[in-house]
């Protein structure tokens, strides 16, 4: 089986493509990989050779939540449609919406990771607004157009079925990340968050906002703006594991996050977790984390620092729970759906497509 597997070259998704084709290749499923946004930089090209994936493309582009993107996206979609053909590839696994709806003469996975009108929903309070018509209904189109729809949490695919339609396969497969390489070290006293750091959902703000008043420091890796916590900006694989592997504590307060492999990497690390308390950070980590709102950040940043006892316990808990988000579970649980798929009738595929 050959997968052409799309993903965009920004945030966590290229990370959680990169583990999905190490796991999948343990199945003998050959990856063709497609990396869709940025320019590949230095670290992203090694690790993409480096992986088990047959080949690596890229193609630079606006992606479709972003301003004024759907010129790019007609082209990235066009270059895939080429990219599939040129590699003989069985399935394709789409990590965007919107290329969903072109006329792929195979089966079609879209994995959803984020959402913009499930986004504005959470971090602004409020449904988006006209502007969005047009991404509403590219995504509408791409999601009516997959054979499954795949997300990280069940919390994800109820935000997704809210707003959209998709008489198709659906299910929630948790994302995973090698345990080897994220280990605890010797603990030391500072909070440490890392990822998108621009981006409102992560409320990395509510950290800025106490980080002088807590008796540790608040440091923070990843691209994002001045502020009160100590930033370190974009940090390399190795680097960003050895901070990990040193935080006493991870702190995402996050409004919205439909998985987080950040928290995932620091409770393999062995941190202790502070996050948001929102459905889809309680149904991966359960009691394995301390959840939160604004106004409680400050009082329970200040428990743990003044108690090592609880901090080594939930430290302990985070480990024993991101053990069970393994990529052998990842890989086989799509190995499992792409065989389904490729299994059925495609007539009976673009039967249930045309129920919409």
């Amino acid at each position: 089986m050959r997968v052409l597997l799309a993903i965009d070259t920004i945030g966590g998704v290229w990370t959680y493509g990169l583990e999905l084709t190490r796991a999948l290749a343990r199945h003998g499923i050959e990856v063709v990989l497609a990396g869709l946004g940025n320019p590949l930089n230095p670290e992203q090209r090694r690790a993409a050779l480096e992986s088990s994936a047959a080949r690596v493309y890229a193609f630079e582009c606006e992606l479709e939540w972003m301003e004024h993107p759907w010129g790019d996206v007609e082209r990235s979609g066009e270059w895939l449609l080429e990219v599939a053909a040129e590699t003989d590839a069985n399935l394709v696994h789409l990590n965007t919406f919107a290329h969903g709806g072109l006329p792929w003469p195979v089966p079609v996975v879209v994995g959803a990771h984020s959402d913009v009108l499930t986004w504005h929903e959470a971090v602004r309070s409020k449904p988006a607004g006209a502007e969005w018509d047009e991404y509403r209904e590219a995504v509408s189109g791409g999601l009516l157009g997959a054979d499954a729809v795949v997300a990280p949490t069940e919390a994800m695919l109820r935000d997704l079925e809210r707003n959209y339609r998709f008489p198709c396969e659906r299910r929630a497969i948790p994302n995973a990340r090698d345990p080897k390489l994220f280990v605890p070290l010797e603990k030391e006293p500072f909070v440490f968050s890392a990822g998108r750091l621009w981006d409102e959902a992560k409320n990395i703000a509510a950290l800025d906002r106490i980080a002088q008043r807590l008796p540790w420091p608040v440091v923070l890796a990843g691209p994002g703006v001045p502020g009160a916590s100590r930033r370190l900006g974009s940090v390399s694989g190795p680097q960003l594991a050895d901070l990990f592997g040193r935080a006493s504590i991870f702190a995402e307060p996050a409004r919205y996050e439909p998985f987080g492999l950040a928290a995932l990497e620091a409770g393999l690390a062995g941190c202790a977790l502070v996050l948001g308390d929102i459905e889809s950070l309680r149904e991966v980590w359960a009691d394995a984390a301390v959840f939160v709102k604004e106004d409680s950040l400050e009082r329970e940043l200040r428990r743990l620092i003044n108690d090592p006892g609880l901090r080594r316990d939930l430290g302990a808990r985070a480990r024993r729970r991101a053990l069970e988000y393994t990529p052998e579970r990842m890989g086989a649980e799509y190995a499992g759906l792409y065989e389904q798929l490729l299994s059925e009738d495609p007539a009976d595929l673009h039967a249930i497509k045309q129920v919409a």
